[in-house]
Formats: C-alpha cells, sequence, structure tokens
C-alpha cells in the first residue's frame, strides 16, 4: 500500500480525472490480490508490477475516453484539484486528508498542461509522463506501452513538440496570483475597463458543465467579449462567495453558493494578462471541493 500515493499521482496526470485514477489504483490492487501468494513470491519488484499493470489499464481508458467524449456535452475539461491540504479524499473514513490520496502539484498537473496531455495520443501521453515525469528509463516504458526503445523515444519526443508548441508564450509567471487577485475585485465590483485591462484581446474562455450544470457550450475568444460575459453572468448570478483557490498548483478562483462549491476557475497568465480562462460545473469534477 506504500506505492498507492504514486499510483494516483500517474493515473491521474495521464486521465485528468481523480475518480478515474482512483479506480485504476483500485484494479490494479484487485489484480494484485488476484493472484496465487506463489505468483506475488515470484515478482522480484512489486512497485513496477503495480505500474507496469497501471500504467495499462491506464492506456487501455485513454482509448476509450475518446469515444466517450464524442458525446460528451459541451467542452470536456480535466477534473480540477485544490491544494492537497485543501480537499478531503473521500477514502479519508476520519474526515481528514489521506495522505495516500494526495497528487502531489507540479507544472506536470497544471491545468495548462493536462488540457496539452488531451492533444496527444494515449501512447504519446504515456509514454512522456512515465519518463519525462516520473523518470522510468525508455526500456521499462517499452515494456508497458508494448513498442520499442526507440518508439517510445519517438513517442516522447513528439509529446514534448505538442507541449513546446501549445505553450510557447506561456511560462511562469511572477505576476499570476496578482492577475487572479485583481480579476476577482474587478468581477465583485463590476468594473468590465479593469476586466478588460486584465485579459489578453485574445483570451480564450472554455467551460465544462457535461450537460448538468449551465454554461457555455463552446468556447469563447476576445478578452472584451469574455469579460462583458462575466459582468452578465455577475448581474444575475444567485447569491455567493468569490473566494482564493489553489487550483492544480496555482492560484484559482471558485464560487461557493449556500456551503457548496459550484465553479472552479483555473488560469493561465503570460506577461501580466489572462490568456485562458477554464471554468468546470460539471458537479461530478468538483466532488474533491465538496465542503464537509
Amino acid at each position: 500500500m506504500d506505492e498507492r500515493q504514486r499510483l494516483i499521482n500517474l493515473a491521474y496526470r495521464l486521465l485528468g480525472s481523480l475518480a478515474d485514477a482512483e479506480d485504476v489504483v483500485q484494479e490494479t490492487y484487485a489484480r494484485w490480490y488476484a493472484l496465487t501468494d506463489a505468483q506475488r513470491a515470484d515478482i522480484k519488484v512489486p512497485a513496477a508490477w503495480l505500474t507496469t499493470v497501471a500504467s495499462r489499464v491506464c492506456l487501455s481508458l485513454l482509448g476509450s475516453a475518446r469515444v466517450r467524449r464524442e458525446t460528451y456535452v459541451g467542452e470536456w475539461i480535466p477534473e480540477p484539484l485544490p491544494e492537497p491540504t485543501e480537499w478531503i479524499s473521500g477514502g479519508a473514513a476520519d474526515g481528514g486528508v489521506d495522505p495516500a490520496d494526495r497528487v502531489s502539484l507540479d507544472e506536470s498537473v497544471s491545468m495548462a498542461f493536462l488540457v496539452v496531455f488531451e492533444s496527444m495520443t494515449p501512447a504519446e501521453r504515456v509514454a512522456f509522463v512515465l519518463h519525462d515525469v516520473f523518470r522510468y528509463p525508455f526500456a521499462d516504458v517499452a515494456e508497458i506501452v508494448g513498442r520499442s526503445s526507440a518508439a517510445c523515444r519517438q513517442l516522447a519526443s513528439s509529446a514534448r513538440r505538442r507541449i513546446r508548441e501549445a505553450r510557447a508564450d506561456a511560462g511562469p509567471s511572477a505576476g499570476h496570483a496578482a492577475v487572479v487577485r485583481d480579476f476577482k475585485a474587478a468581477w465583485g465590483a463590476k468594473d468590465i475597463g479593469a476586466m478588460i485591462g486584465l485579459l489578453d484581446p485574445d483570451a480564450v474562455w472554455v467551460a465544462d458543465g457535461g450537460g448538468k450544470a449551465l454554461t457555455i457550450l463552446d468556447p469563447m475568444v476576445g478578452g472584451e467579449q469574455i469579460a462583458r460575459a462575466y459582468l452578465r453572468i455577475a448581474e444575475v448570478a444567485p447569491a455567493h462567495t468569490l473566494l482564493e483557490r489553489t487550483v492544480n498548483g496555482l492560484p484559482g478562483l471558485v464560487v461557493q453558493q449556500h456551503d457548496r462549491i459550484v465553479t472552479v476557475f483555473a488560469f493561465e497568465v503570460v506577461d501580466e494578462r489572462i490568456t485562458r480562462i477554464w471554468a468546470v460545473r460539471n458537479p461530478d469534477k468538483l466532488r474533491p471541493w465538496a465542503m464537509r
């Protein structure tokens, strides 16, 4: 069970869903305990066996996920995660955070990275995450993916190229938190001029309601258009509280209504302006944010 946290971390990066990651780990352990004592004794490195099985389960799920998302209502955004100390795992019986269920937060788990991961083929994603994030040698990656080491090197290289192309202008912004805080203040004050000034002219807003929460179905492009849309939301939205929270390792915002988180916002900030807003409203994806 010491491997559980590492497997959760791996599966979440591969699938973009904590719920699916937990299912993968459960399936991995079910296969482990289905072995006989003699079979388990023959496995020299249990951690490597667990990683191989979990990665292959993820690889299979990634293929079927593409088919499922063809019928998804609106845009699909990876499941947002709060700071580990801010959320409670569904598996923590005592109401506290179970360390085994935490996802460690680094650049590879930022919303911007996870969205780029979605553009990769399943094999590219697995090769990149295993090698570049978890530092597995290509020989081990090849065994998991079922391709040669040379092919896995090409897969990882292709994945890196996708990331470079998608995030050519992006990078860590020292002013990220300040920009998000200013956006919160401007939105709360219904200051349309300030909101437009904080948004890049070509900013993109993507929302995910999954057909279960009201939101835009298609991405909205244009800083002024987005600002005016957010102003209309502020004017008609029910009573709520807008809170600053860590979202996938970076400053973000959440909307709380009646002690319940109903929307999570993640941001990409470049040159002190917001270039991307991801708004997740699908209640199925807000489970880690449930207030206890």
